[in-house]
């Protein structure tokens, strides 16, 4: 148990940090403004290389997969869920792996803490599942006592050493034509850091965003940005939007308008 002396130390206290300037609103501003420029570079640069990952060739999946899931035998087919795109993110959660069998691997559980709500991707043709060598009992009871909705499959077969992670963590990427399976990404290591929002894990598949914004490859299926986001409960049924609102993704300065003009009422 750590003391308060440590945990100070830890958390920097106590310590003499040689800290930034204090310096005017004014000169703050111009300091922000300096390092957007970068910052602009580097996003930019993102999505240039996402637009070349979705150019990257495809490896055809020809050997067949069985995994276990809550429903009983599923293929590699089936983790699908009937959409065009899967990804699948292999966890430790085993025996043999540090908190068996109360927890997974703590560095895959700080990765399923960060997973976004599912609808969002499951509406861009998207489907993200986990995959361990646990059998789905202990799956089951570690999910609900994380809290996590993911679908979790267990691997039965040497389909962890096939796609590089039968040592490892990492995402793999597939792309269904009909019944056929393609590999287009595989990402691990400090890669991984980075998922868990929508935009993060679609930008490692093939099919990207689907903005008509993105340098995609010509046919590739894209839609207005900002158009098909919606709450997670409502995809399935469009609602009627309520009339005296404007959405202010579409249109933001009117909504801000609407909004001063509602304000103005109540007060």
């Amino acid at each position: 148990m750590s003391t308060n002396k440590e945990i100070d130390k830890q958390h920097g206290k106590g310590l003499t940090m040689k800290t930034p300037p204090i310096v005017s609103q004014q000169e703050w501003e111009a300091a922000r403004q300096q390092l957007l420029v970068k910052e602009k570079v580097l996003t930019r640069s993102r999505d240039a290389l996402a637009a070349e990952r979705r150019r990257m060739p495809w490896l055809a999946v020809d050997k067949k997969y069985e995994f276990e899931g809550p429903k009983g035998k599923a293929t590699l087919l089936d983790l699908f869920e009937g959409r065009p795109q899967l990804i699948v993110y292999r966890a430790f959660f085993e025996p043999g792996v540090f908190g068996w069998p109360g927890h997974a691997c703590r560095g895959c559980s700080l990765g399923a803490d960060q997973v976004g709500h599912l609808a969002h991707l499951n509406a861009r043709g998207t489907t993200l599942v986990y995959a361990s060598r646990a059998p789905q009992a202990d799956i089951a009871l570690l999910k609900a006592r994380m809290g996590w909705e993911m679908p979790w499959y267990t691997m039965t077969d040497g389909f962890d050493k096939d796609f590089g992670v039968d040592e490892w963590h990492g995402h793999n990427v597939f792309f269904r034509d009909g019944d056929k399976v393609f590999r287009t990404y595989f990402i691990n290591n400090r890669g991984d850091e980075a998922m868990g929002t929508v935009w993060s894990y679609l930008e490692i598949t093939p099919l990207g965003r689907q903005e008509t914004w993105e340098d995609s490859p010509v046919g590739y299926p894209q839609t207005p940005p900002y158009k098909w986001w919606n709450w997670h409960d409502n995809y399935g049924a469009e609602a009627s939007p309520d009339p005296k609102w404007v959405d202010i993704i579409t249109d933001p300065q009117q909504a801000a308008a609407r909004r001063r003009a509602e304000e103005a009422k109540v007060s």
